[in-house]
């Protein structure tokens, strides 16, 4: 079992989205979704940032359950929720399933969501960062806390990512597998909170 960590420097229920049983990474985080060491029941951990004003805090964690192509995730009925609607509520708005291809062409097609221009337009600097992570990343095993991240204590500091990248390999996985311990004995599995930017629409 290996353990993923990184920064987050926005937080609006995209990536990940928590909501309706799944916690989702689909898009941003190319590095991690692309992962090739990355394995089906492994850890992803998400901490805040000082763009968030929450350094060293515990954003959510989710364990890898599944793996799926984008188109895969566009056809899948489990997911169809997860197709952003613009004009709806902020869950909605903020749905992660954007992506799939042309039966005929194979082109990209990038749905009006939050990643789009104003107009509605693709936007294709999000459509070649977000495409290049490959897959989509599901769990049913996740903890995410939002507006209400906890700070980490200093005991497991060191599964925190300290730069800009990912950081794995490094992760003491005797410290991680009781930070994730830790983690189970305080939450129950689920949402614990709003995104954090959601503020920002209030």
């Amino acid at each position: 079992m290996n353990y993923y960590s990184y920064k987050i420097e926005h937080d609006f229920g995209l990536a990940p989205n928590p909501f309706g049983g799944f916690c989702t990474l689909a898009v941003c985080r190319p590095t991690v979704r692309a992962n090739k060491n990355l394995k089906i029941g492994d850890w992803i951990i998400g901490t805040g940032s000082v763009k968030l004003k929450n350094l060293h805090h515990l954003i959510y964690i989710m364990q890898v359950d599944e793996r799926l192509t984008f188109n895969e995730y566009w056809r899948d009925p489990r997911f169809q929720y997860k197709k952003p609607e613009i004009n709806g509520s902020l869950v909605q708005m903020y749905g992660d399933n954007i992506y799939h291809q042309d039966l005929q062409t194979k082109e990209w097609i990038q749905k009006n969501s939050a990643h789009s221009l104003v107009d509605g337009e693709p936007n294709m600097g999000h459509v070649d960062k977000d495409i290049d992570g490959k897959y989509v990343l599901i769990s049913k095993t996740y903890y995410y806390l939002g507006d209400n991240s906890i700070n980490i204590p200093m005991k497991f500091r060191d599964i925190c990512s300290n730069g800009r990248n990912m950081k794995g390999p490094s992760i003491d996985k005797k410290n991680a597998e009781k930070f994730i311990k830790w983690v189970k004995e305080k939450f129950d599995i689920g949402i614990h909170g709003d995104p954090i930017s959601w503020k920002n629409h209030k």
